[in-house]
């Protein structure tokens, strides 16, 4: 397979791309044998010996999709009573074994990243990253000033107790419903539903709109999915840090 050195080590979890060329103007890659300071040649991975600091690299490609998940739809690879996320993917991206990056309910749109990327869907998903997840909420009961000093303290989730860090309740309407956005930086079992259990309220509906610096690309219709651009692959890696 014919590829850039940038696009190969950047989809093999090496890095961005803007970082991988600085690593090669410092001499890290070798082609071959040889010290490769350009990064945008082009090699052959079938022929070529790619190190990047040393390490033989072995491509595997990454692919990294963006889909505006369906309600009614699992996320989840296989399940035995559910249409999964995976179901609704053609076979050449299921050809590379790609998992979703966390979960949205079943009942629950908008924004999943799916990937085979492990290492970023972990740095992604990890707590002490804190990455923001942002989610347009309609609740049942009127949202107030207060409901917002509680997101912001964190509240006790029912059932186990838990306090939740620090959110942030943006009140779009209120009313009832009332519409509004919340952004959290952690990722327990729906925590966005138990938050507004934990003030008295009910969510009738839930879409995450975005997560870091990934945002739901809203041309995409619910079921529909596209490939990242280069630039937002390369923020998400940059976000994930290195090592």
């Amino acid at each position: 397979m014919k590829i850039r050195i940038d696009k190969m080590l950047s989809n093999s979890g090496f890095g961005s791309r803007k970082e991988i060329k600085t690593d090669a103007k410092k001499g890290f890659i070798e082609v071959n044998g040889a010290i490769e300071k350009n990064s945008s040649r082009i090699i052959d991975t079938d022929v070529d010996i790619v190190k990047y600091n040393g390490e033989t690299v072995k491509y595997t490609p990454f692919i990294y999709l963006m889909m505006n998940k369906p309600s009614g739809v699992v996320s989840a690879t296989e399940d035995n009573y559910d249409k999964t996320v995976i179901d609704l993917l053609q076979d050449e991206e299921r050809f590379y074994k790609p998992f979703p990056v966390g979960r949205l309910d079943k009942d629950s749109e908008g924004l999943l990243l799916i990937t085979n990327d492990g290492k970023l869907a972990h740095d992604l998903l990890s707590p002490k990253k804190h990455v923001d997840k942002t989610y347009y909420v309609e609740v049942a009961e009127e949202v107030t000033e207060d409901d917002v000093k509680a997101f912001e303290e964190g509240v006790v989730l029912k059932e186990d107790n838990y306090k939740t860090l620090p959110a942030k309740l943006e009140i779009i309407e209120s009313g009832y419903p009332s519409i509004c956005l919340v952004t959290i930086k952690e990722g327990k079992f729906h925590q966005v539903k138990r938050m507004f259990e934990a003030v008295n309220n009910e969510v009738t509906y839930l879409k995450r709109i975005s997560m870091g610096p990934l945002k739901l690309d809203e041309t995409l219709k619910t079921g529909q999915y596209r490939h990242l651009t280069e630039n937002e692959t390369d923020s998400l890696l940059m976000t994930r840090g290195r090592g």
